[in-house]
């Protein structure tokens, strides 16, 4: 890992900063000018850069203006008293990574370069990653029309909607997007809607000025402001809010938008990809997705397919993690057997690519032989395709994009979603949806009168003056059906997902709001 530089003509800035890098084994080098900073980019380059604003022979800013310039990806945290914080704030908007109000706090700004550096790294790890590997792999037909479209949206600013099942890849398939649009040498920000609680969702997403909220200490840039000039990837579309469709609706039709507690228009300058393995046609009539936004994300509409429906691609799929597995753990690379590969083609892969690839990385640590033979395979595996057709019959209509999301055994020991065994006599159960007679049956009293008790039950909340009927209503309701779900599928979040007809982030979050343990 390179240093953390320090640029600051105060020496008890930099001293104070060195020895609480060095109490956390961070390395760092300091500088008292811009010029000596500059001079030192021409052959070396910090993980994180840290500046202040003022100083005699050049400005912070115009550093960090170089720093963007040479190396969009480095995060610059930038100094300044209280005096200039507004200036600063408007200058460096668009580019530093975050700023440091003087006098500060040691531990909280260790913390924020903490963040900084974690940022960093994950940003190299990622460009390493788009570099080494290819971006998609796939010689199926249905892949080969994802190639094109592509291509064909390669000089377009156009905004895209991704839709296909959970593990297709559609990060990756956004990621080649911005990689070959006039917006490459931008940044790419991603951010899951899904997995981020409500009330914490706008400020992600917007921003936050100092003080708009409690615990809102300093000014904080949201995804768009981060994503200036590039590309944001807002992934699980389906699960956003609906109060916050609103603000991004307006983005998306005016380009301006205000961070949470702020009051001056902030211009986004961005393209939005959006994705979702829901269908949003659906969630449109069932009142729980705008219209409108729907129409504004739906542009240009790429579905990818599903590992199933293009099995030819199994085999080339498997070979390249395999490989990649091997250089990640820093081993030698496996290899499956001609029959290993062909009863591999004929497994279902609810979790598609991704579980793929989870496959492989538990064949390199758990198979005992360089070649992998069929018996080598996790157990499950080997259940699955007792049941499963082979190369089963392609949907003759688009289909259902709620689909599952694969999940392994959760009660033995994990290991990229395959399930390890503790032992030779433990038993590993298939995750699959049970056939409709193995769930007891409703009740017929219940099934025949549920109805007329919940109107009384709202009756009576209703004549009694009680506030917020329809939300206490909603929560008991879904708290019961959540139990039941998770009653019938032994606790197994992503099976008791896939019978309700949701997603596994939306089960998560809801599990989170009801305060399930």
């Amino acid at each position: 890992m390179k240093p953390i530089w320090i640029v600051d003509d105060d020496q008890s800035i930099r001293w104070v900063l060195e020895k609480a890098l060095a109490r956390e084994s961070l390395l760092s080098r300091s500088f008292t000018n811009v010029r000596d900073a500059l001079a030192a980019l021409e052959d070396d380059q910090p993980q994180v850069l840290i500046s202040d604003i003022r100083m005699p022979g050049g400005s912070g800013l115009d550093l960090l203006q170089a720093i963007k310039t040479r190396h969009p990806g480095l995060p610059v945290i930038v100094m300044t008293a209280y005096s200039d914080l507004d200036s600063a704030v408007a200058a460096f908007q668009g580019g530093a990574f975050e700023y440091l109000a003087k006098p500060f706090d040691v531990d909280k700004a260790v913390e924020l370069i903490r963040r900084a550096l974690e940022e960093s790294l994950r940003e190299e790890e990622m460009d390493d990653r788009l570099v080494d590997a290819p971006e998609i792999l796939g010689q199926a037909p249905a892949m080969q029309d994802v190639f094109r479209a592509i291509g064909r949206l390669s000089q377009s600013n156009v905004t895209v909607m991704i839709t296909g099942e959970s593990g297709t890849g559609k990060e990756l398939v956004a990621r080649a997007l911005h990689k070959h649009s006039p917006r490459a040498n931008g940044p790419f920000i991603a951010l899951n809607t899904a997995a981020i609680p409500k009330d914490l969702l706008e400020s992600e997403l917007f921003g936050h000025e100092r003080g708009a909220f409690t615990g809102a200490q300093t000014m904080r840039r949201g995804r768009f402001e981060q994503a200036e000039g590039g590309t944001l990837f807002l992934d699980e579309i389906g699960d956003m809010p609906f109060d916050l469709q609103t603000r991004l609706l307006r983005v998306l039709s005016d380009g301006n938008f205000y961070r949470v507690g702020g009051h001056n228009p902030l211009r986004a300058n961005v393209r939005v990809i959006a994705a979702t393995h829901q269908n949003l046609e659906l969630r449109v009539k069932e009142g729980l997705f705008r219209e409108d936004l729907f129409h504004r994300l739906n542009v240009i509409r790429l579905r990818l397919p599903p590992l199933r429906e293009r099995p030819e691609d199994i085999t080339l799929l498997a070979r390249h993690f395999l490989q990649k597995s091997a250089k990640e753990l820093g081993v030698e690379p496996k290899r499956m057997s001609d029959e290993a590969l062909a009863y591999v083609s004929t497994l279902p892969f609810p979790g598609n690519v991704r579980q793929l690839e989870n496959l492989c990385n538990w064949l390199t640590v758990m198979a005992p032989a360089q070649t992998i033979e069929v018996k080598d395979l996790p157990r499950e595996m080997l259940e699955a395709g007792t049941s499963a057709p082979v190369n089963p019959p392609r949907p003759e209509r688009a289909p259902d994009l709620r689909a599952p999301e694969y999940e392994g055994t959760q009660d033995l020991a994990d290991y990229g979603g395959f399930a390890v065994p503790v032992a030779e006599a433990d038993t590993a159960t298939v995750v699959r949806a049970a056939p409709a007679t193995s769930v007891a049956p409703v009740p017929a009293q219940m099934s025949a009168g549920w109805e007329s008790l919940l109107a009384s039950e709202a009756r009576a909340m209703l004549e009694s003056g009680q506030p917020e009927v329809m939300d206490l209503l909603t929560r008991r309701f879904e708290k019961a059906v959540l139990e039941a779900a998770l009653g019938v599928t032994r606790g197994r979040r992503v099976e008791a997902a896939t019978r309700l007809g949701i997603g596994r982030n939306t089960i998560t979050r809801k599990l989170q709001e009801l305060g399930f343990d």
